[in-house]
């Protein structure tokens, strides 16, 4: 018998996505991206310098830093900067955010300098580095267009465009964004990064109860590029707007 998720979604349905750009003023690139109760604000920031070990190498770069609000769950979240040490699950999702947005991007073409990913967590409810990575695209493509009107780059350096989307399997039943209530009691649970043409970034997999079959692998990954092909489609219609 099916599971009644929250809102009633089927389990093939993406939680209601809202992307809102510009949301702040000072960013090159500022996109709030909600995945249902999962909110996050990405923004781009541009920097005429390079890494150390870049200079003098006629390549750009892209970094990013995750991070989530005191109060953007249910107990509040100590500040990085007073715990005394790095958090490990914010490295992990940073360096995921970078990783992905570099794998698409011509840093050649970008020239000498790096542009500044931020994706900070104002409210989880399962999802947020997916939901940072498909935001901080948004967020870095009008960063670049930004170098475009000011003349400092001709064409924009993306080979393609990237969402991610997480699947799990719930009570023994396959299902697609989870949302915080199904990530926390999963049997399996997956984070996939793909780009436009389908090809694969990243996957994370993880049984947390039983160990899952590559047919299930499988079925996960249809899944999921189910979910991201919509997303892209919120994506695309999202930089429509105003451009």
């Amino acid at each position: 018998m099916p599971i009644i998720r929250h809102m009633c979604r089927n389990f093939d349905q993406l939680r209601p996505i809202t992307i809102t750009r510009n949301f702040t003023k000072y960013a090159s690139g500022s996109v709030l991206i909600e995945y249902g109760e999962t909110k996050v604000l990405c923004t781009a920031n541009i920097d005429d310098n390079v890494p150390t070990f870049l200079k003098g190498k006629e390549q750009g770069w892209i970094t990013a830093e995750y991070a989530m609000l005191p109060s953007a769950t249910h107990q509040r979240n100590k500040r990085e900067i007073n715990q005394g040490k790095p958090n490990p699950r914010n490295q992990e999702i940073q360096r995921l955010i970078g990783r992905s947005l570099r794998s698409i991007t011509n840093l050649s073409q970008l020239g000498e300098r790096q542009i500044l990913i931020d994706c900070d967590v104002i409210q989880a409810d399962g999802g947020t580095r997916t939901a940072s990575i498909t935001g901080a695209y948004i967020a870095l493509v009008d960063a670049l267009n930004s170098l475009i009107v000011q003349g400092k780059l001709t064409s924009l350096p993306i080979y393609e465009a990237i969402a991610a989307v997480s699947v799990g399997v719930y009570q023994q039943q396959l299902l697609l964004d989870l949302d915080y209530k199904e990530d926390s009691n999963c049997d399996t649970d997956m984070n996939v990064v793909m780009t436009s043409s389908g090809k694969i970034i990243e996957i994370q997999g993880t049984a947390e109860q039983q160990a899952f079959s590559r047919a299930e692998l499988n079925q996960m990954l249809d899944l999921a590029e189910v979910g991201i092909r919509q997303l892209l489609n919120y994506q695309q219609q999202s930089l429509a707007k105003y451009s």
